[in-house]
């Protein structure tokens, strides 16, 4: 694989601040493209450039073949107009044939191509945003750093490359997480190596490369520093102490030269222990309540006790206590909903209800406004990531304004693991169940779309896990008006359809004959009342386990890597990669509408089903760290 080496001089002047200052001319825009290797040019666009003249340029400064390849930019493959990229965003050069051969030499630029090569500085921030201020200025005080001969040093914990950028004072300031030495992707230092940047990385749902776009996006979505993300940003970074490997067998190159990459850039925290290393009872309860509804918003498939540091807080009437601060949300945000991992639904601060400060910030949270956020910011991120985090957020919302705690909406989002198989969720069946209304109403629709369901992925998946669409009975159940987003989401009512019976309900009926359905009673007779005391952790279900594992066969994950950020083993570490229910990517724009009209509305009963359960239900089962006594 051609690998771009860079001869820049880390004195060059930083080009960032020029953009910033307004200097750029008019009409231009800066953008970072990336090959499939991981080597990044940076160059400058016109109104006269497509993608021919972009791949041309690149060939010319890269000295690598560019035919039978596409430029894509998040999910849109761009031709001729360029059009809707954007200034500071990163573009990905992809092979069309997967299947080619390894061997390319490493290369680098000929002399006679220096006017096509890049320009920037040693770090450049990838986006104009306000909340990268406090990133810019530790950029600068880097970057000085770097001039005086303080190089970086590599961090050994965990499958990816990632390294500490230090400051002139050589304190770690700030962690580097390039996205080409990600597991599995081309330049991975730890020899997880094999796949192309793109392809479906650890988990299927989220791909090899874009991990660090998640990073921010988390980031970002942490409104007024609420769970306490660190700073994070997108940069383009040159430095000599990247990985290079010289092909897709991770063998490492001997000689260090400058080189460019595209990388998450994280402010360091200091810290005195992550959450595996310090007993969770002197946690305080809105540390851990603030991350659980950070981590329900974004899907976090991989929260575990390693990725949440632990500090001491000094001074008087600080004795013993401490804040919390989540790292590390590359596997958040999925493409498909994923079976999350939440270390602190164990915990018992996440079964103590919702301060009113906290139910404040959740009512204030707009899905919409958070995805025109995210385009704006990360215009690169799939509409499928946005699917998900709407789908969320509009989970929490609704849940908490049920009465539910945090660690009933985890445990409704989790999945249980029966004789080796993966069951759907309760936020599944709810999906699953408002899908097939959306399918049922197309089938009198004339443009109706009977073909064959769309894979989340098309390429690299020998076995495409079917999708499931269970038929349900119908249910009685008072309607609730549907959560509006402002977008003309409809205010009609629609008839419910019943939700699974739970365990005891169809244990009380087996071998009964069939009884008539009930009347329709007032919504007050019917739907418990929500004051009445909540249940956290107990085993409340949509449907007879043993049914769902007959109505979802072949259901058996398969065995893949996982994650893992500072060398401590999370659940996904433990378990098989997971299927896919319920997929969201293939939804034209008005399907997405009406789906979620009916997900809402099947939220309510939901919701009083799982409080109506009594106290003394059994504990769900469930694999984890925090299980093993």
């Amino acid at each position: 694989m051609a690998v771009a080496i860079f001869k820049t001089p880390l004195s060059g002047e930083y080009h960032g601040n020029q953009r910033m200052e307004g200097r750029q001319p008019a009409g231009r825009r800066r953008v970072f493209v990336q090959t499939e290797s991981g080597c990044v040019l940076g160059m400058e666009l016109d109104r006269s450039d497509n993608a021919h003249t972009v791949k041309r340029r690149l060939q010319l400064a890269l000295n690598v073949s560019t035919e039978e390849s596409s430029l894509t930019f998040g999910d849109m493959v761009l031709n001729n107009d360029l059009s809707a990229v954007r200034n500071d965003s990163p573009l990905l050069l992809t092979r069309n044939c997967m299947h080619r051969s390894s061997s390319t030499p490493c290369l680098s630029p000929r002399g006679n191509d220096l006017q096509q090569r890049d320009k920037s500085g040693p770090i450049e921030i990838l986006g104009q945003s306000d909340c990268f201020d406090s990133t810019r200025k530790l950029v600068k005080d880097i970057v000085k750093a770097i001039k005086m001969g303080i190089d970086p040093v590599l961090v050994h914990g965990g499958l990816g490359g990632a390294y500490y950028f230090r400051n002139s004072r050589r304190e770690n300031v700030a962690i580097v997480k390039p996205t080409d030495e990600e597991p599995f992707a081309p330049n991975n230092p730890k020899g997880f190596v094999g796949k192309a940047l793109g392809q479906p990385g650890l988990k299927r749902s989220v791909r090899v490369g874009e991990t660090g776009i998640r990073e921010v996006a988390a980031y970002l979505l942490d409104y007024d520093h609420f769970a306490n993300v660190p700073p994070t940003a997108l940069v383009k970074i040159t430095h000599s102490i990247f990985n290079v490997n010289d092909g897709v067998n991770g063998n490492k190159s001997q000689k260090k030269n400058l080189v460019s990459k595209i990388a998450s850039f994280q402010q360091f925290i200091k810290h005195n222990f992550d959450a595996s290393d310090y007993g969770t009872s002197s946690f305080p309860v809105s540390g851990v309540h603030r991350i659980g509804i950070l981590d329900v918003r974004i899907l976090n498939t991989d929260r575990h006790a390693g990725n949440l540091l632990v500090r001491k807080l000094d001074g008087i009437g600080n004795f013993g206590q401490v804040e919390l601060i989540p790292i590390d949300h590359g596997l958040c945000l999925p493409e498909t909903l994923e079976d999350p991992y939440f270390e602190w639904i164990h915990w018992p601060q996440a079964s103590i209800p919702f301060s009113e400060d906290e139910l404040e910030y959740i009512r204030e949270l707009d899905p919409i406004r958070d995805c025109e956020m995210l385009r704006r910011e990360l215009p690169m991120i799939r509409e499928a990531c946005l699917h998900v985090l709407v789908l969320c957020t509009i989970f929490l919302k609704e849940a908490a304004a049920a009465g539910l705690c945090i660690a009933e909406i985890g445990e409704m989002m989790s999945r249980e693991f029966r004789a080796g198989e993966e069951e759907p969720s309760e936020l599944e069946v709810i999906c699953i169940e408002a899908r097939r209304l959306v399918e049922e109403r197309e089938v009198f629709s004339p443009k109706a779309d009977l073909g064959d369901d769309l894979f989340q992925f098309d390429i690299d998946c020998e076995d495409a896990e079917s999708y499931f669409t269970p038929k349900t009975a119908a249910d009685d159940y008072a309607f609730k008006a549907p959560f509006h987003l402002g977008i003309g989401f409809g205010n009609g009512r629609y008839p419910l359809s019943k939700l699974e019976e739970s365990i005891d309900e169809l244990e009380e009926s087996e071998g009964e004959e069939e009884q008539e359905e009930p009347a329709i009673l007032p919504a007050p007779e019917r739907i418990p009342s929500l004051s009445k005391l909540s249940m956290s952790l107990k085993n409340i279900s949509l449907g007879d386990k043993n049914q769902k594992s007959q109505k979802f066969p072949g259901t058996k994950p398969d065995g893949c890597l996982s994650n893992t950020s500072s060398g401590h083993r999370s659940a996904n570490e433990q378990l098989p990669a997971s299927v896919s229910f319920v997929e969201l990517a293939d939804l034209s724009e008005e399907e997405w509408t009406l789906f979620l009209e009916k997900f809402q509305d099947l939220l309510y009963p939901a919701f009083a089903k799982r409080k109506s359960v009594t106290v003394g239900q059994r504990q769900r089962q469930r694999l984890g760290t925090s299980c093993q006594f």
